[in-house]
């Protein structure tokens, strides 16, 4: 049974203009909310494209950040600032807005890149202590160009020169409550995109990913996929709505974190390697994907656990009450349905099973391997129409002494199936698992409940 998705988030009822104006209205003491625009109050240089000026309005832009007050709005010009990475907001802000109309754009100089203690490089925006009802948006779309390239290198050789320690883009490294994120785009992250950490009642409308190697990629090939880790969107928390968006990655477009629940992600075009739930170690409840459109995805639906080790060995790896909902996935380019392990490598040995080898199946010997006592329960897949698919439409891979309860696959319909795979690759480690309506394939460890079978529809409203 699939709990009420329909989670949208609460905006805040009361902005900090009509607070401010009820204060004076009762006779209270105020401070008079500031407009600081980043160029002419500031003093921000546009359009140079110096170490100097990358320097110089990265300061700039750390020190403006972590002086605003409930209130304040910074204004980001619709020009381009050329901007060192490493800002950290490490106050936590409060009832302001960051409007960026132009673009920043981080420097592409790898050495000078600011590190931590540990040779650990920093992110190109990091709020480190979280936020309370702040809103990001746009007059029009501003723009966040991370110049990942620089990071990602020459394909293959640039992970192992830099492996995973490469720049996340826009990070909330702490709880948050009550955010908007609208109208930015973000281009060419080094390491994930956007992230968020224990983020409460979270709104991001309106906003694009594009991590291409190549600007008019339309496929995610061999040389694209090297832009390793580039995930869209990595969300953790408790009540938050996506929708709207635009994204495509080398990675997952969306990936729900460890102790989240109540999200609902909707009306969205993305292309990458999932929708995706994990990799996690814990428990993930009440999520749905809906209304989603995917051209060419190297991955479609992806609900994924990674290698139970020490750190989670004592707590429940349990995903439950997830709905994907009308997704529409044409021509995946690996597989359009994985239900299992998380097929990664964490690791310099891209080939290594952690648990799942990314080279599996393909590479002999390479392993795949279920996480033991990982929980799969009340998993709905309804109205997912998979369009050319390169190979088999999935896999359903489960641990036999924690088989997954409850999985349901309505009109999950396969239309000019590859010939030479044209049923699931895997079905295992499933307890009670139905296919329903108009479901073809039907996964061979599923019970066969549709129409074709029966000659009764049944419907599956949660």
């Amino acid at each position: 049974n699939i709990q009420n998705s329909d989670v949208r988030p609460k905006r805040p009822a009361m902005t900090p203009h009509v607070l401010y104006f009820l204060l004076l209205l009762l006779g209270l003491p105020t401070v008079r909310a500031e407009i600081v625009n980043f160029e002419t109050d500031a003093g921000a240089v546009a359009d140079i494209f110096t170490m100097r000026a990358a320097l110089h309005n990265g300061g700039l832009l750390n020190r403006t950040l972590n002086a605003l007050a409930p209130g304040d709005t910074l204004i980001i010009p619709q020009r381009t600032f050329h901007v060192m990475g490493g800002i950290l907001v490490q106050k936590r802000l409060a009832n302001c807005t960051i409007r960026l109309d132009g673009t920043l754009d981080f420097s592409k100089n790898v050495a000078a890149w600011p590190r931590d203690g540990d040779g650990r490089v920093l992110a190109c925006l990091d709020f480190t202590q979280g936020a309370d009802g702040v809103t990001f948006t746009s007059d029009s779309v501003g723009t966040m160009q991370g110049n990942g390239k620089v990071w990602w290198g020459i394909p293959g050789i640039g992970y192992l020169t830099h492996a995973e320690n490469r720049p996340r883009l826009f990070t909330m490294s702490e709880n948050s409550t009550d955010v908007l994120l609208e109208r930015w785009k973000f281009v060419q992250s080094p390491y994930w995109t956007v992230t968020f950490r224990v983020a409460f009642n979270l709104e991001i409308r309106h906003c694009s990913v594009l991590n291409h190697r190549r600007p008019r990629a339309k496929t995610h090939n061999a040389y694209e996929l090297t832009a390793f880790n580039t995930d869209g969107f990595d969300l953790t928390g408790v009540s938050i709505w996506i929708h709207h968006c635009k994204i495509w990655t080398q990675d997952d477009a969306i990936a729900i974190k460890d102790n989240t629940e109540d999200v609902l992600a909707e009306h969205i075009e993305a292309s990458g390697a999932g929708l995706s739930i994990g990799s996690i170690a814990s428990t993930v409840r009440n999520i749905t994907f809906r209304d989603i459109n995917m051209i060419n995805p190297y991955r479609g639906i992806y609900l994924k656990f990674r290698t139970t080790d020490a750190e989670f060995s004592h707590k429940i790896s349990l995903i439950k009450d997830v709905l994907y909902e009308n997704i529409r996935i044409e021509n995946p380019e690996k597989y359009a349905v994985w239900i299992g392990p998380a097929q990664q490598s964490d690791s310099q040995a891209l080939c290594a099973a952690h648990p799942c080898s990314i080279c599996w199946p393909e590479l002999p010997r390479s392993e795949c391997r279920a996480v033991e006592g990982a929980i799969f329960k009340n998993i709905m897949l309804r109205d997912v129409t998979i369009i050319s698919p390169q190979r088999s439409p999935g896999v359903v891979l489960a641990d036999k002494d924690a088989p997954i309860q409850n999985v349901t696959f309505h009109n999950v319909v396969v239309t000019d199936p590859d010939r030479a795979e044209g049923d699931y690759h895997t079905c295992e480690g499933v307890a009670v698992g139905f296919a329903t309506g108009n479901t073809n394939p039907v996964p061979k460890c599923f019970k066969d409940m549709t129409r074709k079978t029966t000659g009764v529809e049944i419907t599956t409203d949660s």
